[in-house]
């Protein structure tokens, strides 16, 4: 059992860390380009439907957080010492500076 307390512990801190790096960079890209958008709207170089977006994008949205959380009660319960040093060790990571 402590192989998998410290396994799961130090995986977590590793993709704590990672989520939240690759997390960050995705938040300045997603910003950067909704700020394009809105730059080249305003302007008149292009017109955005966002009513139309927004009807395609719903059924995505709405699949994928049930999708998400059957997988992650599947996940966590399927090894719970691992699985709970995990979650403490990822949340451990997200807090690294």
């Amino acid at each position: 059992m402590l192989p998998d307390l410290g396994l799961g512990g130090l995986l977590g801190v590793a993709t704590g860390y990672a989520v939240k790096a690759v997390g960050r960079v995705a938040l300045i890209v997603i910003g950067l380009s909704f700020l394009l958008v809105q730059l080249l709207s305003h302007y008149g170089v292009i017109t955005v439907d966002w009513l139309r977006l927004q009807s395609l994008t719903e059924p995505w949205f709405r699949e994928g957080r049930e999708g998400f959380g059957a997988w992650v009660s599947r996940v966590l319960l399927a090894n719970v010492p691992f699985a709970g040093a995990f979650v403490v060790g990822f949340l451990l990571g997200l807090r690294l500076r």
